[in-house]
């Protein structure tokens, strides 16, 4: 208790700024992005998809095993780091953004945290070098938010286990190498009746479905994942037996770290956009940045995506430091979800009628920003789980 709040201690007088090593690694990702991602974003949004090049390139810098330990391939980054980089990836192109933190956050990160050994070096390293992408595979039609109500079911059948079910809204779900499934392994006990397995495309009963065509974050893949007398190894149980929902919420902690970092990174885009746009066009004889209503709306911007960005980062401090950060994480996406979105409102009628028109980045902020108060809990979950540890329910 002494060890904890001395750290919480340090937290309230923390430095606000970056390390050096989080500034030079903030640098390094904006160099890239301006480069490599931010000329294709109207692209990517257009036709639906990111080029197998640009995944490529994510690979080779590193980007698809930002927390994974250079041990098991990874770039072995902390959490605040991971946080930026999903930020300057989703500034540019929120569809990359969400693409690279669903495969760290969900699906090659829950490897490494219950993994066999065995596991790890089958599954994770590719994973973390970009070889092979992965997917989180949870939602069904009736588990959404009530996320102990999977269906898709698992029987052991000697050394194989046999899935039959259906996933729906699985960020990369088809174009993923390694999917995380989550199956009922005991009907007879709700919560503590599922459990995680690892799942290979190619796998024979394991096919995709509908591929959703959705509002925002076109490029990122949606898929509907069918399962039906799919056999898989018995090693391939992820962690312990039935306890698959205990994993999915410590996983989905941590996930929306990344989810609040996309919101604060789509919400920067929208402000600088809109920045710049302020400072260029002219109605009544001048630029339209010297007009109060724009002042203001601008100066609530830029404060609100400051706050959004210090709560996700002190859930990613708290993360490090082994504290416990669920409350805080949902405190972080919550807030930058709704951040997010007014930035995109703001930002297309700053915009006047350009906002509305596709030669403008800002419609597609507008229209990505919406998910990011929808997965990985919506915001009214996120409000029930802050409220819970508040009155402490």
């Amino acid at each position: 208790m002494e060890i904890q709040n001395e750290i919480i201690l340090k937290l309230t007088n923390m430095d606000f700024d970056l390390s050096d090593q989080q500034k030079m690694i903030r640098k390094v990702v904006r160099d890239f992005v301006k480069k490599e991602i931010l000329p294709y974003a109207s692209l990517i949004d257009k036709e639906g998809r990111i080029p197998n090049e640009i995944l490529r390139k994510l690979g080779i810098m590193g980007f698809f095993g930002l927390v994974i330990p250079q041990k098991y391939g990874g770039a072995g980054l902390d959490t605040i780091s991971y946080a930026i980089c999903v930020d300057e990836l989703s500034k540019a192109c929120a569809s990359t953004g969400v693409t690279v933190c669903v495969h760290n956050s969900v699906a090659a990160y829950p490897i490494y945290l219950f993994g066999t050994e065995a596991q790890k070096r089958k599954y994770l390293i590719p994973m973390a070098k970009g070889k092979k992408i992965g997917a989180f595979a949870l939602t069904e039609p009736n588990a959404g938010s009530d996320a102990a109500n999977v269906q898709t079911n698992a029987v052991l059948d000697a050394d194989e286990w046999i899935l039959n079910g259906t996933k729906i809204f699985i960020t990369n779900g088809s174009i993923a190498k390694n999917v995380l499934v989550f199956a009922r392994t005991d009907k007879k006990n709700f919560k503590n009746g599922v459990s995680v397995f690892i799942v290979e495309k190619g796998t024979p009963g394991f096919s995709i479905g509908v591929i959703e065509e959705k509002l925002g974050i076109t490029g990122s893949d949606t898929a509907e994942l069918i399962f039906e007398d799919c056999r898989i190894p018995k090693e391939n149980l992820l962690g312990q037996l039935n306890n698959g929902y205990r994993m999915a919420l410590q996983i989905l902690d941590s996930a929306r770290i990344g989810i609040a970092a996309q919101g604060v990174g789509i919400a920067q885009a929208a402000l600088d956009a809109s920045v710049k746009y302020a400072n260029e066009w002219e109605q009544f004889g001048q630029k339209i940045a010297k007009f109060q209503a724009i002042q203001w709306w601008i100066a609530d911007m830029a404060t609100e995506i400051d706050a959004a960005r210090l709560l996700t980062y002190r859930a990613a401090f708290l993360k490090d430091k082994g504290i416990r950060f669920s409350k805080q994480a949902s405190m972080a996406k919550l807030f930058a979800a709704e951040v997010a979105m007014k930035a995109a409102e703001k930002a297309v009628q700053i915009h006047g009628g350009y906002g509305y028109c596709k030669d403008y980045p800002v419609e597609r902020f507008f229209r990505d920003a919406k998910i990011v108060s929808i997965y990985e809990g919506t915001s009214e979950v996120q409000r029930l789980k802050i409220a819970y540890k508040v009155l402490g329910l």
